[in-house]
C-alpha cells in the first residue's frame, strides 16, 4: 500500500483557526472543489523518514520551508487505500507567490500521450467549517484532532 505524508499549517486570527490546503493540478481535478483539496504532502519511499519527506513535498509544493514546532497527528487511511501521515505546524504563509514544481502525466488515460502540470494549482487559507469540506475526507480527520489538542491547551 502507498504512503504519504505532510504538513497540516494552521493558523489563528481572532478566535478563528485557520487551515492551509492546496488543490492537485492538472485536468483532472480542474472544476473539482469539494473533497479535492489536501494537506500539502507526497509519497514515501520504503524506509525514508516521514517528517523529512513531509517537509520536503511542503517544500515542492509550496516553494516555502517549513519550520518550528511539529505535532503528529494520527495517520488516516484515504479511500483509495493510501496511508497518510501529517505533522501540524502554527505559522503563516503569504500565498500570492507560491508555486509548485511540475509533473508528467498521461493524458487523456490510456493514450500514451505525456503533458506537464504543476503538482498544485492553488493554496489557499481555509475557515475550519470551510477546510473541512474542502479537504479530502480522510484527511478532515487531521483538523478534527488537531482542534482538540488546541482546545485542551486553552
Amino acid at each position: 500500500m502507498k504512503t504519504s505524508a505532510g504538513i497540516l499549517l494552521f493558523k489563528r486570527e481572532e478566535n478563528n483557526w485557520y487551515y492551509f490546503l492546496v488543490h492537485p493540478g492538472g485536468p483532472f481535478w480542474k472544476n473539482k472543489e469539494a473533497g479535492a483539496w489536501s494537506i500539502p504532502k507526497g509519497e514515501v519511499s520504503p524506509g525514508e523518514d516521514l517528517l523529512e519527506r513531509a517537509l520536503i513535498e511542503f517544500k515542492e509544493e509550496t516553494g516555502q520551508t517549513a519550520e518550528g514546532e511539529f505535532m503528529a497527528l494520527q495517520p488516516v487511511k484515504q479511500k483509495g487505500g493510501k496511508t497518510v501521515y501529517a505533522w501540524a505546524l502554527e505559522g503563516d504563509i503569504e500565498t500570492s507567490g507560491l508555486y509548485s514544481n511540475t509533473v508528467q502525466i498521461e493524458w487523456p488515460p490510456r493514450s500514451s500521450r505525456m503533458i506537464e502540470i504543476p503538482e498544485v494549482d492553488q493554496w489557499e487559507w481555509f475557515s475550519s467549517a470551510e477546510a473541512k469540506m474542502k479537504i479530502n475526507t480522510a484527511q478532515a480527520a487531521f483538523i478534527e484532532e488537531l482542534e482538540r489538542k488546541l482546545s485542551e491547551v486553552e
